[in-house]
């Protein structure tokens, strides 16, 4: 069990969001559009932020998508994160051109010389820099000293690059270790938080689709998180990258590491259901998500007899009956109506909520 709390990992700066030493835990995804075509990554950037994202990463895998990033900051209001593969031309290129961090593996950007012209490049802005290790890119003499791929092996790996940007003279950085192995990227947090003091960017890499994805994730970052460690956090989903921005959101307020946005309650299906429960779930789902702003508890509730009751600690619900649906607020009854004005009722309700 790691001894070592998030309000004891140092504060880094990432554009005007504050990060570690205690901070509240900020939520990143990152784009999937051709970062060089600035209209379209802009448009993502925008339907991020507005689903609540607070950093957003974009590769910088040629000269102009990294020359992309000087107009794109312009139109977009979270700090922005390069993803640099390989190629140190194309971080400094990235940083000339606004970006608020860069995300490099030292082992693999060419060597010390050019490692070091990328540190130099980063002190004159005092750029972050978030050296990210994955558990498929070790290198072959740890993985033959542990015997494969381990929790250790990541760990001595990411400690190593940072040493690496520490023998430059700089540490401006945050550390990122990723595993698709839930258990084994869980071990490894235990581990380097207990070795480290840089904050920890958290998430389990590859974890898979919407579904599947949101499982893995759930479970890691749930362990990961509940015990102290990590600054920020990327749920990874093979989906649209707004979907991660809503499961990251759920995860952390599941872990009370959040406490605004709407919590949503409803219940499974059974032989008294008179609703289309599922669809009215799924279209309040959506509903809540335009109101961030809001700390309440809202129930979808199947059964008119026992939803109100059963969900009388939700400030809001709907449930639906037989014919009709019913409008609650803290388990009383405020309004029948039929059950297709439901939706529009709820939303009347958190346009106008007042405590």
């Amino acid at each position: 069990m790691s001894t070592l709390h998030r309000d004891k990992t140092r504060v880094i700066k990432i554009g005007d969001v504050l990060i570690g030493g205690g901070n509240p835990i900020a939520i990143q995804s990152m784009t999937n559009t051709d970062t060089a075509d600035v209209d379209a990554t802009v448009a993502q950037i925008l339907r991020l932020e507005e689903a609540g994202c607070q950093i957003v990463r974009a590769t910088a895998n040629t000269l102009e998508a990294a020359k992309a990033f000087s107009e794109i900051k312009k139109r977009i209001h979270i700090p922005i994160v390069a993803d640099i593969h390989f190629d140190y031309k194309l971080a400094i290129a990235a940083m000339d051109n606004g970006a608020d961090k860069i995300r490099i593996n030292p082992g693999n950007i060419g060597g010390e010389e050019k490692l070091r012209a990328v540190v130099e490049r980063a002190k004159l802005d005092n750029i972050p820099i978030r050296v990210g290790v994955n558990s498929g890119s070790l290198e072959k003499e740890i993985v033959a000293k542990y015997g494969g791929v381990t929790a250790e092996g990541i760990v001595e790996s990411a400690l190593d690059k940072v040493a690496m940007i520490e023998n430059c003279g700089y540490d401006n950085m945050v550390i990122s270790i990723k595993s698709s192995d839930v258990m084994m990227c869980v071990r490894a947090h235990e581990m380097i938080a207990d070795k480290t003091n840089y904050p920890l960017h958290v998430g389990i890499t590859e974890s898979g689709t919407l579904y599947r994805g949101n499982i893995k994730s759930a479970v890691g970052l749930g362990m990961i998180l509940g015990q102290g460690i990590g600054d920020t956090i990327r749920v990874s989903l093979t989906s649209d990258p707004v979907d991660e921005i809503i499961s990251a959101k759920t995860i952390l307020r599941t872990l009370e590491l959040r406490k605004d946005g709407i919590e949503l309650v409803s219940c499974p299906t059974c032989g008294r259901t008179k609703i289309d429960l599922i669809g009215l779930a799924e279209d309040v789902e959506k509903l809540i998500q335009g109101y961030d702003h809001l700390n309440i508890k809202v129930a979808v509730m199947g059964c008119a007899v026992n939803g109100p009751g059963e969900a009388k600690e939700a400030e809001l619900g709907v449930a639906g009956g037989v014919g009709e649906g019913l409008l609650f607020k803290k388990g009383e009854i405020i309004k029948k109506l039929p059950q297709e004005e439901l939706l529009n009722a709820l939303k009347n309700e958190l346009d106008n909520w007042r405590d």
